[in-house]
């Protein structure tokens, strides 16, 4: 089955794909624009890595979206457990106090496993420490080693 595209349209999908820099667009484009070129779909599956339905389905997807619709959508996750208040609050704790002033623990250093706890404790939210470390990315923390210095 032969595709009638424009060369202006292999063009726009040729200059789109010489400016992707996500590697599963790329391979998207480079699919579609050899599907276009009048290769037949097991070729293109072949030199991609991409199933021939797939490449059917990024056919559909230009026809009816154009090149907007082959990257991949915002995907949203899942949504946040603790309030805005509540993260305010937390943020405010962690900069403010230390974990014996809470009765978390008897350490003067915040780690996630600590904020953890606390939180579980004080909102009933268990979470990770996978979760902790990108809850406290999101609200701005960043991870600092400790430098002990020998007192004089």
């Amino acid at each position: 089955m032969r595709r009638k595209v424009s060369v202006e349209e292999l063009a726009k999908i040729k200059d789109a794909m010489d400016k992707e820099t996500i590697v599963r667009v790329f391979k998207r484009y480079k699919a579609l624009y050899l599907y276009l070129s009048g290769m037949i779909g097991s070729d293109v599956a072949k030199q991609t890595g991409i199933t021939v339905n797939t490449i059917c389905n990024l056919y559909k997807k230009y026809q009816s979206a154009g090149l907007s619709g082959i990257p991949d959508k915002k995907i949203s996750g899942r949504p946040v457990r603790l309030t805005l208040e509540e993260r305010d609050t937390l943020k405010e704790l962690i900069m403010k106090q230390h974990p014996f002033d809470v009765g978390v623990s008897r350490d003067f250093n915040w780690t996630a496993g600590l904020i953890a706890n606390y939180i579980k404790r004080e909102y009933g939210y268990t979470y990770s420490i996978r979760g902790i470390t990108g809850l406290l990315a999101r609200m701005g923390f960043y991870y600092k080693y400790p430098i002990y210095v020998l007192a004089d």
